[in-house]
């Protein structure tokens, strides 16, 4: 349980007063217009530039947990979009590649089918990465 700390010998309360719902507001905007630019640029520099930030700033944030949390977050739903966009697209590849297995260009034939083949393996090693985390986790919530 948290205490409230008592006040200092010149009567004021050290912490900080409760954000404002306006201030909150701009404190989350800021933090998304920096999540995009870190997302959408090469560099800090260049996401300092894009946010209208220095990077003394993005350093900043990016030293604080509930920033590194919601940059992750967003990150990983960006990747999200881009992998539903690839398996949307994965079967034209197969076509491609299978096609290319007997397109009377032994060089190309070679490099379709070890192709195939890298895919295959790396789909099925994949397949038991996440078989085995999934038994894992059923073994740690029953133990």
């Amino acid at each position: 349980m948290r205490h409230p700390r008592k006040p200092v010998a010149n009567g004021s309360d050290r912490r900080r007063p409760n954000m404002s719902n306006s201030r909150r507001d701009e404190h989350s905007e800021r933090r998304d217009r920096l999540i995009a630019a870190l997302l959408s640029t090469p560099t800090h520099d260049a996401a300092a530039t894009a946010a209208g930030v220095s990077v003394a700033t993005i350093q900043r944030y990016l030293r604080q947990q509930a920033f590194q949390k919601a940059y992750r977050s967003a990150r990983n739903r960006l990747v999200e979009v881009a992998i539903g966009q690839l398996q949307q697209v994965a079967g034209k590849a197969v076509d491609t590649l299978e096609r290319n297995l007997t397109c009377g260009r032994p060089g190309d034939e070679v490099r379709a089918a070890v192709a195939i083949l890298e895919h295959a393996y790396r789909g099925v090693e994949a397949l038991d990465v996440a078989d085995r985390l999934a038994q894992i986790e059923q073994a740690l919530r029953v133990g």
